[in-house]
């Protein structure tokens, strides 16, 4: 049998805070932990406790996806379960999902995944992906931001690209440090080469830097200037509800608006 390449649990922490830009001592104060302790957990020379793995992930602020991770690295059972969707038991989640978008109209919502795959939107979404969008970006899974930004897909369309692509990849690549997915990271260098799309900013950026910015966008005879927000399951405990987001566009000024109210009662 060839050698296990699992890193240890000791070694995943260890990234984990790194990654979180916090020293030994950093984290063993806001876990309340002895540093001594912290720094042989990261060694291997003491194995944690199920308790401790999972306190320290809650403080380093782990994605459930990858505290099972943690959990398997050090010999424990995984806690956080990952439920389709569609499984009976997630009903009360989807209706929650469909009474949010249904509530946002007639303004457009999405809700994608934790790599920005397309699960469900309204009908006012729908209509503005596809307009113009090529038919093989809207084959599933439909990533969100690959049809923004592909140049068959919204971007002919944004008339600020350039400003707003360095915006979704600069939240993108924050989004690849903070959770460790190489799939994200993927996803960022693959957006970053298509034509008008400008660069992220600095990977320091701060989030409060990222919340507003406006996409001017080409519908019809029409011009829509939208900025959006996003929401998450916060106190989720379930992997595959923890990973979902809300993107709720809103107007960004009074023609908008009426644009999208006249569309939605025409």
């Amino acid at each position: 049998m060839p050698p296990t390449s699992t890193p240890a649990v000791g070694e995943l922490l260890r990234d984990w805070r790194r990654r979180r830009r916090l020293s030994q001592l950093d984290l063993s104060l806001e876990a309340a932990v002895s540093s001594r302790h912290l720094s042989f957990v990261e060694t291997g020379r003491s194995r944690p406790s199920r308790e401790l793995v999972l306190h320290l992930a809650e403080e380093l602020e782990v994605p459930l996806r990858e505290r099972n991770t943690l959990l398997l690295a050090a010999g424990y059972a995984p806690v956080y379960p990952e439920t389709p969707l569609d499984a009976e038991v997630m009903e009360p989640a989807r209706l929650a999902l469909d009474s949010i978008l249904a509530g946002h109209a007639p303004y457009p919502a999405i809700i994608v995944d934790g790599r920005w795959n397309l699960v469900t939107a309204n009908e006012s979404a729908f209509s503005l992906l596809a307009e113009d969008v090529a038919d093989h970006l809207l084959e599933p899974p439909i990533n969100a931001l690959r049809a923004s930004l592909h140049p068959d897909g919204l971007a002919p369309r944004i008339m600020n690209l350039a400003s707003y692509s360095a915006h979704l990849l600069t939240r993108l690549n924050r989004q690849a440090l903070l959770s460790g997915d190489a799939a994200l990271a993927e996803l960022h260098d693959e957006l970053a080469t298509f034509p008008g799309v400008a660069p992220a900013a600095s990977s320091a950026v701060e989030p409060a830097d990222m919340l507003f910015s406006p996409m001017r966008l080409r519908s019809g005879d029409d011009e829509l200037l939208l900025f959006s927000t996003m929401s998450t399951f916060g106190t989720a405990l379930d992997v595959t509800l923890s990973e979902l987001a809300v993107e709720s566009f809103f107007p960004g000024d009074e023609a908008t608006r009426e644009i999208l109210h006249r569309r939605a009662h025409s």
